[in-house]
């Protein structure tokens, strides 16, 4: 469990005024989804003054991290920017950093405070900057997936395999089974680590990496995967489903790469001749199978700063940083395009904005703490094994 802290120091809580800059998201719809087209317009630019003012005034007490999909008002204030396990160990690079802000959502700040020290506190400029994709698999909900597993007799053939993306009581869970954690980098060594100590997988929470590592990667069926539901009972599989599965995928995705279709390669192909479709292993698996190259956050940047000049690339990730890359490389003639005609930011990701940051900053350059993200000691243990699992990775 994490809670914003209000001990120590003087916590608070985020004003309701930045609070409400969120009042038009329809709390009915998965939180993630909603997609308004376009970001706001820029802030008040005095708020870059007083943002750099506070950081300056706070000097080495802060580490900001930015994450990739962040928008660029707020990357311009990032002390490192990359993907959420990267910025947690470049937080754990800087003990010197009483404060460190993280610039992504509700997963990643858990991830850096299990990898930080106690005497460093991490901040999230907006707690209601969560991730859908994590909030498809609660605690409740996996328990009762290993009780299913259990009474069908395959629990101790089942070693967990959870995605960076997923929770503090996740990671954990994952910990106390004897499983381990895995990023979009290193699925593939993960899923074969996995598969030395047991006979099964059961890969939480997205369906599409563990799918698109099992059969583009280790060279399973589509067939040797089965879908678990928490919605249903049991999972909606039968004993002898779960008994024939190789890997068992836990029906969760993200509410971005999710959108992605192979009507949108098939209409890019048509629309640009040429071009390189690039895409990320969250997307569908017949997504990943048409397009030319797949791979991670940071594989897709790495990708892009490769390419010949002249070359044509579709993108299938998150706007901010597809725009990011496209203004980027225009000066070397590449030209980069969203994969999908609709524009979709994630809209929790964006949730951190330069209001935020600002209020943020400004509270604890007057010695205020607020939004703190803390783990309990025992999540921490448990979810410091799996990471440490992970990190021990052949």
């Amino acid at each position: 469990m994490t809670t914003a802290q209000t001990q120590e120091l003087d916590v608070q809580p985020t004003p309701l005024a930045l609070l409400l800059l969120g009042r038009e998201a329809d709390p009915r719809s998965e939180r993630g989804v909603e997609c308004p087209g376009d970001l706001p317009s820029p802030s008040d630019p005095d708020l870059v003054a007083r943002a750099r003012a506070a950081k300056e005034k706070l000097g080495d007490k802060v580490f900001v991290l930015g994450h990739h999909y962040q928008r660029d008002e707020v990357i311009q204030f990032a002390d490192v920017t990359g993907d959420s396990f990267k910025l947690a160990r470049d937080a754990a690079a800087r003990p010197e950093a009483e404060y460190i802000v993280f610039c992504g959502v509700h997963f990643m700040a858990e991830s850096a405070d299990i990898l930080t020290s106690d005497d460093q506190k991490v901040v999230l400029p907006d707690l209601a900057a969560g991730c859908s994709m994590a909030d498809m698999a609660t605690a409740e909900q996996v328990a009762e997936c290993w009780d299913v597993l259990t009474e069908a007799g395959i629990a101790d053939q089942v070693v967990p395999v959870s995605y960076m993306n997923s929770s503090a009581d996740i990671k954990a869970f994952t910990g106390r089974h004897g499983g381990t954690i895995c990023t979009s980098s290193n699925a593939e060594r993960a899923l074969n680590w996995a598969f030395e100590q047991g006979e099964k997988v059961l890969f939480l929470p997205d369906q599409h990496l563990g799918r698109n590592t099992a059969v583009r990667d280790l060279g399973m069926s589509l067939e040797d995967c089965v879908v678990y539901n928490p919605h249903k009972p049991n999972g909606g599989l039968t004993a002898e489903e779960l008994r024939a599965a190789k890997v068992i995928l836990w029906r969760g995705h993200c509410s971005v790469h999710g959108r992605f279709s192979l009507d949108s390669v098939n209409d890019v192909r048509e629309r640009i001749p040429g071009v390189n479709v690039l895409v990320h292993p969250e997307c569908k698996h017949e997504v990943v199978s048409a397009a030319d190259y797949v791979g991670s956050t940071e594989y897709i940047i790495k990708a892009l700063e490769a390419a010949p000049a002249g070359s044509k690339w579709a993108i299938g990730t998150e706007l901010n940083l597809v725009r990011r890359l496209a203004n980027r490389f225009a000066a070397e003639d590449k030209e980069i395009v969203f994969l999908d005609k609709t524009v979709c930011f994630c809209s929790t990701m964006n949730r951190i904005d330069l209001p935020h940051l600002v209020w943020t900053l400004e509270s604890l350059a007057e010695g205020t703490l607020v939004n703190r993200i803390e783990v309990d000691t025992e999540t921490e243990k448990f979810a410091r094994l799996a990471l440490e699992r992970m990190l021990a990775l052949p």
